[in-house]
């Protein structure tokens, strides 16, 4: 999933966002989500915040704030908010050297193990086209493997946006997104709900399930023991100590023997004493260690 700051709305009736009113923002964006908007990105946090004001009926922003920011009554309206800041651009096998690590080498090695249960978490899953993507690999290397019989696969999939959650579960998107998704998957994992879209198979969507986790609440989640975690494009809108902080929760979720797999670039000179950094070109993956 990449997040990130939607178009810019102007309304005149409302009075310029000052830096000090920005900066309140910001923080509170930060504490919530982890998210940090940097100076250059004002333009368009504006244009959220000054959008939904509108829509909502407040007049100042500092009234608006207090509706937000209050505990409780607030809540719904933040929820609100944060669907309108992000937005959620992804799509169907977007990074496939991960993917081809997963299938052709890590579960590989998973079923020598004699693996017989094997749990992934998409984090920032968005609209689902990720997790997807990740069930339709695991399980068609499965079959081809003749361990489908032998090893569940269940994927969790997770995201802050109630819009972006309720999309991935209907899983009906556009039938011009078809190419994204290789031939030798199309065949057995998707079906055409018309003439204009398509959506994954029922066996499929069974297997992957969808919840909302602000990702700063990962080391509370009920997720433990995982084999696989895919966090790509999620990252790189924290504050890099944030993200090392992050990394040691996610480090600290995987079995040992399990894949952590971030977006390329997402951290540099990266090291944890329970990871190990997989060499595969493309990719920014580690092995808990054994």
């Amino acid at each position: 999933m990449a997040l990130a700051f939607g178009p810019l709305s102007s309304h005149p009736s409302l009075p310029p966002m000052d830096d000090a009113e920005f900066a309140r923002w910001v923080r509170l964006l930060e504490a919530r989500t982890g998210v940090v908007v940097a100076p250059e990105r004002k333009p368009f946090l504006v244009g959220a915040v000054r959008a939904r004001m509108r829509e909502a009926g407040f007049a100042d922003y500092a009234s608006y704030y207090a509706h937000v920011a209050a505990e409780g009554s607030g809540l719904v309206e933040w929820t609100t908010l944060v669907d309108r800041l992000t937005v959620h651009e992804t799509r169907f096998f977007r990074h496939p050297p991960s993917l081809q690590l997963i299938g052709e080498r890590w579960l590989p090695e998973q079923l020598r193990a004699g693996a017989r249960a094997l749990h992934a978490w998409s984090i920032g899953c968005a609209s689902g086209e990720e997790a997807y993507s990740l069930a339709m690999v695991l399980d068609r290397k499965l079959a081809l493997s003749g361990a489908e019989a032998q090893t569940y696969v269940g994927v969790t999939a997770t995201d802050v946006s109630h819009a972006a959650l309720a999309a991935a579960r209907a899983a009906v998107y556009p039938a011009s997104r078809l190419g994204e998704i290789p031939p030798e998957y199309r065949a057995g994992y998707v079906e055409m709900v018309g003439e204009d879209s398509f959506t994954v198979v029922e066996r499929l969507r069974r297997r992957v399930g969808f919840a909302m986790l602000n990702l700063l609440d990962a080391g509370r989640a009920p997720l433990k023991q995982l084999d696989l975690i895919y966090c790509q494009n999620v990252l790189i809108y924290f504050a890099r100590e944030r993200r090392r902080e992050l990394l040691a929760q996610l480090a600290g979720l995987l079995r040992p023997g399990g894949l952590l797999l971030l977006g390329a670039g997402e951290v540099t000179a990266f090291a944890h004493p329970l990871l190990t950094r997989v060499a595969c070109p493309g990719t920014l993956a580690y092995l808990r260690n054994r």
